[in-house]
């Protein structure tokens, strides 16, 4: 329903990233573009030493350059994104987070979320004043909490032992705030697919109104020799 589009993705061989802009009609979208930019480069061979490195620095850079174009134009002073990004290498993943999109992986039939929302709502739920059922409804709930601004913060790492069979998706809240975990679950085990999985969660995220942006990287994993 929305006139422009704020968000921003990459899906290469070694690397998936997932960016959700804020800021005004123009300035989300050169956020998430900016930042998407600056962790392309790290879709190349990187050892299992070097790789939470690695995505260290894609994030430092990435907000470095966000700050770059805040301070050439102040009218995109307050610009952000969410970044949530997954670097593939030798026998291991690692994932980095900040914001309020998200990184699910579906393992044994099950679909676990691996990232936390930076978001007030979650915040709440953390300290037992709501339920999480309660968050998707709260008056606050797309009040995010942390994101790449140019300024310090905490992003979120997770190391993840990858298995044969494991199927990756990544989103903005786009897809969340209007498809539920069960939904998405059934779909992810129910079309063989990736793309043709990815389209259909877009479409049902449409079809329950498609209020922001919609998003959504679906990988599977391929061991190779």
């Amino acid at each position: 329903m929305r006139s422009n589009n704020q968000d921003c993705h990459y899906a290469g061989d070694r690397l998936l990233v997932v960016a959700d802009g804020m800021g005004g009609m123009a300035a989300g979208d050169v956020a998430s573009r900016t930042a998407i930019e600056a962790m392309a480069s790290l879709d190349v061979p990187i050892d299992n030493e070097h790789q939470m490195d690695a995505l260290h620095k894609g994030l430092e850079v990435a907000n470095g350059r966000i700050a770059e174009v805040v301070a050439g134009d102040q009218a995109l002073q307050g610009m952000g994104t969410t970044l949530t990004a997954v670097i593939f290498s030798e026998d291991r993943a690692a994932l980095a987070h900040v914001g309020d999109s998200r990184a699910y992986l579906l393992r044994d039939g099950r679909l676990n979320q691996l990232t936390k929302d930076d978001t007030y709502v979650q915040m709440l739920v953390d300290q037992g004043l709501i339920r999480p059922e309660e968050a998707g409804s709260h008056p606050r709930r797309a009040v995010v909490t942390q994101a790449l601004q140019g300024e310090p913060v905490s992003p979120s790492y997770v190391i993840v032992e990858p298995e044969e069979g494991d199927r990756w998706l990544l989103c903005s809240d786009g897809l969340t705030g209007v498809v539920s975990a069960e939904h998405i679950e059934a779909e992810m085990l129910a079309i063989p697919d990736p793309r043709a999985c990815a389209e259909r969660l877009i479409d049902l995220a449409l079809q329950g109104g498609g209020p922001d942006n919609i998003t959504v990287i679906v990988a599977d994993l391929t061991l190779r020799d």
